[in-house]
């Protein structure tokens, strides 16, 4: 390694690495470690090349400094050239070493990043989705990405890069101080003037890279958006273009100025270290020759001395810089181990059975609940607060108690807020009653596992989300194993078939982010004909028709009727138009249950139920004037 690279990776080493004063964590060790063991054999492979590849490093200019003697010594060309021929094994022998020790690097640190990756991310998706309502989508991801990296590069760089360094050290000053102690102590003298400046300008470089890298995540934040659907369509509505344009324009100009200094001043350094590389080499040049010409010192010593210099300044630039690397890796991984710490509110027994394969009633006992607290489901780091909220959260349902029979339709009415989604997203387990039970078949939810509710339950949401894939792709998510025939009867069921025929690629049409590309009703009704290829026993519809015109309510109620027929349904509807003829009508009203009976029993009772149903429904008096 040239002394101008040794300058660049010192600069790069003091850029990137964020000290953190805090002890070494011996739980976090073994924990890196768990991680580490699967790939150990590689790991000792690594090490072992990154030693060998010191020694190799170490050896060739010691051989050069001998061809020299030889030459000067009138030695025979058969020895010049064996010492030639060795250098040149040497050298293939390097190449060779440093391609494996590469493919080894990137497998143990890529192999690294998919054990943590996917440990991550399977864990993440076992969280409650409080998690999900509270965290910051993109601070979660940057832990998946930017962190996992971070650690990765403990294992495929710092971690060679210190015993391949510690080696090269330790044989380069042995060799330096046998041929010349005197020398050497002068080329350590000059390392202040390599190393210290690199540690200074690199805390200067990373404050600029650091206001970059947040004026970049502003700008990142303010793209992403304004330039989606919704973000867009607010903007043009409300926004102010020139102002917006103006905002963005400023931060993109900070930072092509940050990038003008960083630019100037890496080369400045750069330029300067290499003078001082220059100034190093003519001092052993110099004082070698000198010795050389006075007898104290072979010509090939001075030689080698020139050519070993190289490879005591790189080591010892890289090793100043690894404690605070080694301290960044750890930070990375704490970061990473953060969320893995964080333990889902949900879990499912170890002894937990399937939903009994029979008709399928819903009962609420006496349930109560509360959404829980932030410390409890979140991070600060995640939320970007210094410090979560840990205050309790408000009772939400108190003593909610039901049964749905099975076949039967219950629909949840009342105001905003009273807590009937919130009934719903219990019975899929989303979220778990703090007292009393809800239960499937007679079995508490608690006590079933997850997978045989899911193939149980289908539930359509208010927002009807869909991913930005094809049509195809979100009816699969669903049940995979569908026909086309099968997608396209479930698509003629919820009247979508003729507008799906339409489109340019049909069932591979994109739907756009959240489904975007279509109107909010042909939306619902897609995630309706999701939900009747998924052919549930259970169906749990939360607004479903909240979206629909009066032409698509028709014609989607009219595929909710055959699609529920026979099944067991909890409905929640504002429109009670929808809700008629439902077998019990439960009126919810501050999380408890207010009124139970049918539309006629309710409207005849004259109590919350026949208000909210004149409400809607009630026609105005025409006002008349008189002349």
């Amino acid at each position: 390694m040239s002394m101008e690279m040794a300058a660049w990776n010192s600069l790069y080493s003091a850029m990137t690495a964020q000290e953190e004063k805090r002890p070494f964590s011996r739980a976090t060790l073994k924990r890196i470690a768990s991680f580490a063991r699967p790939h150990r054999r590689h790991l000792v492979l690594f090490l072992l090349l990154s030693v060998v590849g010191a020694l190799l490093a170490v050896a060739t200019p010691v051989l050069a400094g001998r061809v020299v003697d030889e030459i000067v010594g009138g030695a025979s060309s058969d020895t010049v050239i064996l010492l030639a021929s060795v250098i040149a094994v040497i050298a293939v022998a390097e190449a060779a070493g440093s391609i494996a020790t590469r493919w080894l690097s990137a497998t143990i640190g890529e192999g690294l990043i998919l054990d943590l990756r996917t440990t991550v991310f399977d864990h993440v998706q076992r969280m409650p989705v409080a998690f999900f309502t509270r965290t910051r989508t993109g601070a979660l991801v940057s832990r998946l990405n930017n962190d996992v990296i971070g650690a990765q590069r403990a294992f495929s760089d710092t971690l060679s890069g210190v015993v391949g360094n510690l080696v090269m050290l330790t044989l380069t000053l042995a060799v330096m101080l046998r041929i010349s102690w005197q020398i050497t102590l002068l080329a350590l003298v000059l390392l202040p003037v390599f190393v210290l400046p690199a540690r200074r300008m690199g805390s200067r470089l990373a404050r600029l890279e650091r206001e970059a890298a947040d004026h970049n995540a502003t700008m990142g934040t303010q793209m992403t958006e304004r330039f989606s659907a919704p973000g867009a369509t607010l903007v043009k509505l409300y926004g102010r273009p020139a102002q917006e344009s103006a905002e963005f324009a400023a931060r993109a100009r900070r930072v092509r100025d940050i990038g003008v200094r960083t630019a100037m001043v890496q080369w400045i350094f750069i330029t300067a270290l290499t003078l001082v590389s220059a100034l190093a080499l003519a001092l052993v040049y110099g004082l070698g020759g000198w010795f050389a010409l006075r007898g104290q010192l072979d010509a090939g010593s001075v030689v080698a001395l020139a050519l070993l210099l190289t490879r005591l300044y790189a080591p010892l630039t890289a090793l100043a810089s690894a404690r605070v690397e080694v301290m960044s890796a750890l930070v990375s991984f704490d970061r990473v181990f953060e969320i893995l710490d964080l333990k889902p509110l949900i879990e499912e027994r170890p002894d937990a059975g399937a939903v009994p394969d029979e008709p399928v009633s819903i009962e609420f006992d006496d349930v109560s609940f509360s959404y829980p607290a932030a410390d409890k489901v979140s991070l600060a780091s995640l939320e970007e607060v210094a410090v979560l909220d840990g205050r309790g959260g408000a009772p939400v349902l108190h003593d909610v108690s039901f049964r749905v029979d099975p076949g039967q339709l219950v629909a949840l009415v009342g105001s905003s807020g009273a807590g009937k989604s919130t009934i719903a997203s219990l019975v899929p387990r989303l979220y778990d009653a703090e007292a009393g039970a809800v239960r499937l078949a007679g079995v508490d939810v608690r006590d079933l596992t997850g997978d045989s509710i899911r193939a149980t339950l289908g539930m359509v949401t208010q927002d009807g989300h869909l991913f930005h894939e094809s049509v195809r792709y979100n009816l699969l998510f669903a049940r995979p194993d569908a026909t086309d025939d099968e997608l396209w009867h479930a698509l003629r069921r919820a009247r979508l078939d003729t507008l799906i025929k339409s489109l340019p690629d049909g069932l591979d049409t994109v739907v756009g982010e959240r489904g975007y590309r279509l109107s909010g009703g042909e939306r619902q009704r897609l995630t309706i004909a999701r939900l009747l290829l998924a052919r549930p026993k259970v169906v749990i519809l939360d607004e479903a028709t909240a979206h629909l015109d009066s032409t698509s309510e028709a014609a989607v109620q009219a595929a909710l009727g055959e699609a529920l027929s026979g099944r067991t349904a909890l409905v929640i509807a504002h429109r009670l138009s929808t809700v008629r003829a439902a077998d019990q009508i439960l009126v919810i009203e501050d999380g408890r249950i207010l009124e139970r009976g049918t539309h006629a029993d309710l409207l005849a009772r004259g109590g919350r139920y026949e208000e909210l149903y004149r409400t809607q429904f009630e026609q105005p008096v025409p006002v008349t004037t008189t002349a």
